[in-house]
């Protein structure tokens, strides 16, 4: 909160952000009170951006309490956040149509390193300076070649779970980003192979690769990822530093960009953010 402040932001902390459920102790409070305080934060008059306080478990239980036509007449807003949020950030994407961030929750964002936080505060503060989302990366190719689509991902848990759900939109046209933590190459895998199965993948023109943290052997991860998402032929990149790390980027979820995996660039059509 201190770094946000810092930034010139006030900040609001909901009613009942440190509250634990008392029947199922891994949730942060009962789904009622975290729905109506996420509405009262989104249907703010004065608030320009909700911030999710951590990751976890349990965003997936709040979609169907939102009242999504309430949530769409207060007007835009910005999400921001990423793990358990990928939930919301599929779910605001396919019932408002608005770009959200991939970004830090206020718990890791206290112990992000100072250019993975700057990344943030200039997507918010300083949109238009913010263009080539691999530059200064260590990304390498995997699958050469360029293309062109819409920004959208996130957590692959998340992902995989979605599908089925009415907050579940296969991308059109898309430039998939991808990135996980503490989770077997098998299961990876099998998450993988769900959505493919799904079709998730089917109007994917690219994907970009993230972090995939303490998921095991690394070599392994690779492998199971290129066995996958190769079949595909679409140009793919892995090593963004995207996902659960100190120093993970900052990803715009729904603006167009164009991935060249040869040159490794994933250059911006226009600012994340307006107004």
């Amino acid at each position: 909160m201190a770094r946000l402040q810092s930034w010139g932001f006030d900040v609001e902390v909901s009613a009942h952000v440190l509250d634990v459920d008392p029947r199922l102790p891994y949730l942060a409070g009962i789904d009622a009170d975290r729905a109506a305080d996420f509405t009262a934060a989104w249907t703010g008059p004065e608030v320009a951006a909700v911030m999710l306080a951590r990751g976890g478990y349990g965003t997936a239980r709040l979609l169907e309490l939102l009242d999504w036509d309430l949530l769409a007449a207060a007007g835009p807003k910005v999400l921001v956040g990423f793990s358990d949020g990928t939930a919301l950030h599929q779910t605001v994407a396919a019932r408002l149509g608005l770009v959200t961030l991939h970004s830090h929750v206020v718990t890791s964002l206290g112990s992000a390193t100072e250019d993975s936080a700057e990344a943030l505060r200039m997507l918010l503060m300083e949109p238009e300076s913010v263009t080539d989302l691999l530059a200064g990366s260590s990304a390498v190719t995997v699958t050469p070649g360029r293309s062109v689509g819409v920004l959208v991902g996130g957590n692959l848990a998340l992902l995989a779970s979605q599908v089925g759900t009415p907050g579940w939109r296969p991308p059109e046209n898309a430039i998939v980003l991808l990135e996980d933590v503490l989770e077997t190459p098998y299961r990876i895998d099998r998450m993988l192979t769900q959505l493919l199965r799904a079709g998730w993948f089917d109007g994917a023109t690219g994907v970009v690769l993230g972090a995939f943290t303490e998921c095991g052997d690394a070599a392994l991860v690779e492998a199971v990822l290129a066995d996958r998402l190769r079949p595909l032929g679409v140009p793919i990149v892995a090593g963004l530093d995207f996902g659960h790390t100190d120093s993970s980027v900052t990803v715009p979820l729904g603006v167009q960009a164009r991935l060249d995996a040869t040159r490794l660039s994933l250059v911006l059509d226009e600012p994340a953010l307006s107004g």
